[in-house]
């Protein structure tokens, strides 16, 4: 070890007060000490904690409101534990976090989760921290998570239903005539060899109308969620709008969660807080490693309906992930990237990477919850997702 690397190391024992008194140890004719960036991201996670400064972590701008922890903030480090330290000491950081941050009273008091108003960023933070939770409130935590999914469910069930059937029965025709549901489009192109020339108009021999009655599809819509700290808010919208594809019967839904490793939760689609429940959030990101998986269900390309939700901050090969991307556009899926978003709306997201995939002419966009169904069902109908972006 170098002198520069023993002097690193010290100054990641001691913390950012000594930074001034260390620099000029290393040697590098520098005030302070040269940290990577890794290490520069460890010093901040564990400053958080045991700085002098314990604004990091519980104060400041973030995603929440109110006088309480930021939870946002919160996701955003805990993510970032899991992914720079071992299993070993990722548990005694959290638990200090636990005790030294004021979430002790919220995880240990199930009356507390039982009195406050349903909020996206504390049931973000319940989830990442569900194994801490003690026994007496685990059911407590789970009516709460359940006040959040009824609430999203409430407003998106009907809409998504209902735009889902819409596309698909678009595809159908039907003989029984109705003026509301002429397909024009298809009607003038297979009748214009019956353009009358002295009228100025074309005279149809046969009229095609949409079919509006439900139809059994062969769409498959695989969502692949990624399940890192800070795709909280992404993870809960994500979830919800599975568990009502996989409740009809017109579609059939694949739910994939990834971080480093893989978890197909389609059994648990069902019950969305069970699905909710099952991801793992935290730790590092290989969306490469997902895809790769996904394209394992892939049956019928030309009616598949892929999404990638995540914030692209790939740990794995970002080459690999975007050849991979490619693959599956090339082979017929529908393939759309959806960014992650924070509370408010704001998306989240490595900027580079969303540029590359947005340079192969895949949609890769931030979309609000209230907009899901209609995007849905513009994928299913093969709209054009790029002028759907543009919207956002």
């Amino acid at each position: 070890m170098t002198q520069k690397e023993k002097i690193a190391r010290w100054r990641l024992i001691l913390g950012n007060e000594a930074e001034e008194k260390l620099g000029p140890l290393s040697g590098t004719g520098e005030s302070g000490c040269a940290l990577t960036e890794r290490q520069r991201l460890m010093d901040e996670t564990l400053s958080a904690i045991y700085g002098k400064d314990d604004r990091t972590l519980t104060k400041g701008k973030g995603r929440g409101s109110g006088n309480g922890p930021s939870s946002p903030v919160i996701s955003k480090w805990l993510g970032n534990l899991r992914t720079l330290f071992d299993s070993d000491t990722v548990v005694v950081v959290q638990n200090d976090a636990i005790e030294r941050k004021g979430l002790k009273q919220l995880l240990l008091e199930p009356e507390l989760l039982e009195s406050i108003e349903p909020d996206m960023n504390m049931a973000s933070l319940l989830l990442e921290l569900k194994n801490q939770i003690p026994d007496k409130s685990k059911e407590s935590a789970r009516f709460y998570i359940k006040k959040i999914v009824d609430k999203v469910n409430s407003l998106l069930a009907s809409e998504i239903q209902s735009a889902v059937s819409s596309a698909l029965n678009r595809k159908s025709h039907s003989p029984l005539p109705s003026a509301s549901a002429i397909d024009f489009k298809q009607t003038i192109g297979r009748n214009l060899k019956n353009y009358d020339s002295s009228l100025g108009t074309i005279i149809p021999e046969h009229v095609w109308f949409y079919d509006r009655r439900a139809k059994t599809s062969k769409w498959n819509i695989i969502l692949d969620i990624d399940q890192s700290g800070s795709m909280g808010d992404s993870i809960i919208h994500s979830s919800i709008m599975a568990s009502i594809l996989a409740s009809m019967s017109s579609v059939k839904t694949n739910i994939v969660a990834f971080d480093t490793e893989i978890m197909d939760l389609t059994d648990l689609a069902s019950d969305p807080v069970d699905l909710l429940f099952g991801f793992q959030m935290g730790g590092g990101t290989d969306i490469k490693k997902s895809l790769e998986y996904c394209q394992t269900l892939v049956t019928d390309p030309t009616h598949t309906l892929f999404f990638l939700i995540s914030d692209l901050d790939e740990y794995g090969s970002r080459n690999g992930l975007l050849k991979k991307i490619e693959e599956l556009k090339d082979s017929g899926v529908t393939v759309v990237v959806l960014l992650a978003i924070e509370d408010g709306g704001r998306a989240y997201y490595d900027k580079a990477t969303a540029s590359a995939i947005a340079g192969m002419s895949v949609p890769c966009f931030a979309c609000p919850p209230e907009r899901l169904p209609e995007l849905l069902a513009a994928a299913l109908r093969k709209d054009d997702l790029t002028q759907f972006s543009k919207k956002e």
